[in-house]
């Protein structure tokens, strides 16, 4: 197989045919002239130039142009075998799908405008493999551990807020969820990502965040709310809008965002908390964040290569450089 790495230079090329007519157009000026001043014969007898030697010079500067541009191009050929390592850390993105995130404090929803950063952050993390973790009342994996960022991206829509039919919000049990699938990682290698109201049902978050913290493990948390409350609204099987969800002394329900539990959470963890403004989040300050981390070997494999070959062109261009350079340009005297 043969291919050229730089293509574009061979527009260079166009060079070749301009320089030889050059040359040519010179020569033809150059013997108008000199009929002006004498005969051909007498002309060649006068002159001490070498007609042969200057054609052979052009021709061998135009060949170490050539030469030289398609070292320029760097042409491949042949092949080699070696080996692609891909370095990287772990994030597992847990999300919370518990109704309070219906919560519409933050337009259109708390739910959406997390699933929107989320979507983000999976386009940002490039090279390290991310994992998604869906949790409520219960928790479990919507996406394991992986590379394929298309494929993360299709788990990511189907996610919603009636996946899980424990109602409440257990952020503990994510934490914890989160943890055993890194396991393998190593320390320091690794990160979650909660994005969360912070409502939490005695799930134990803080035990959680200490059992990540000796692990080796930060935890970056994004709050998703207003601390003033926001009711949750509640809908039919249709999607349509039947009212607010209220407790059983019948007062509508709340929700607010637990800032105090999540700064802890991530202060233990030596992570970092973020609060969501009107939805908005600086996920490049996460992916900075996430990529101070130690890098792992992800992935490897053997490859084969097209091997580069410039290196021959540009010694023959060089070397018709020299032959031009070191051939007389004038007769040798008669003597």
């Amino acid at each position: 197989m043969f291919q050229f790495a730089n293509p574009s230079a061979l527009y260079l090329l166009l060079l070749i045919p301009i320089l030889a007519l050059g040359f040519v157009a010179a020569q033809i000026s150059k013997r108008k002239i000199a009929k002006v001043f004498a005969q051909d014969e007498l002309f060649n007898k006068l002159s001490n130039a070498n007609e042969r030697t200057t054609v052979l010079k052009a021709s061998l500067f135009i060949c170490g142009i050539f030469f030289l541009i398609l070292a320029l191009a760097r042409p491949q050929f042949g092949t080699k075998l070696i080996e692609l390592e891909r370095t990287g850390s772990d994030v597992v993105i847990a999300l919370d799908v518990s109704k309070s995130m219906l919560a519409q404090d933050i337009k259109p929803s708390r739910f959406e405008r997390a699933k929107n950063v989320l979507s983000e952050l999976i386009n940002r993390l490039e090279g390290d493999r991310i994992g998604i973790v869906a949790f409520a009342g219960a928790s479990f994996w919507q996406c394991p551990l992986t590379l394929d960022r298309s494929g993360a991206a299709m788990f990511l829509q189907i996610l919603d807020t009636n996946l899980i039919p424990l109602a409440g919000t257990s952020i503990g049990k994510a934490i914890s969820l989160s943890l055993s699938g890194l396991e393998k990682t190593a320390p320091k290698a690794k990160a979650i990502v909660l994005l969360t109201d912070g409502e939490d049902h005695n799930s134990g978050p803080i035990d959680a965040a200490k059992s990540a913290a000796a692990s080796g493990v930060k935890i970056f948390v994004i709050g998703f709310g207003k601390a003033n409350g926001e009711p949750i609204p509640v809908e039919d099987e249709n999607g349509n809008f039947t009212g607010y969800k209220k407790d059983s002394s019948g007062q509508v329900v709340m929700s607010k965002l637990n800032e105090e539990l999540l700064s802890q959470i991530a202060s233990i963890t030596g992570g970092a908390y973020i609060r969501s403004v009107d939805g908005y989040v600086d996920t490049d300050a996460i992916a900075r964040a996430v990529n101070g981390l130690d890098k792992q070997k992800l992935s490897s494999k053997m490859n084969r290569q097209l091997v580069d070959r410039f290196q021959y062109f540009l010694a023959l261009a060089l070397l018709c450089f020299l032959i031009e350079f070191i051939l007389p340009q004038r007769k040798k005297k008669q003597i």
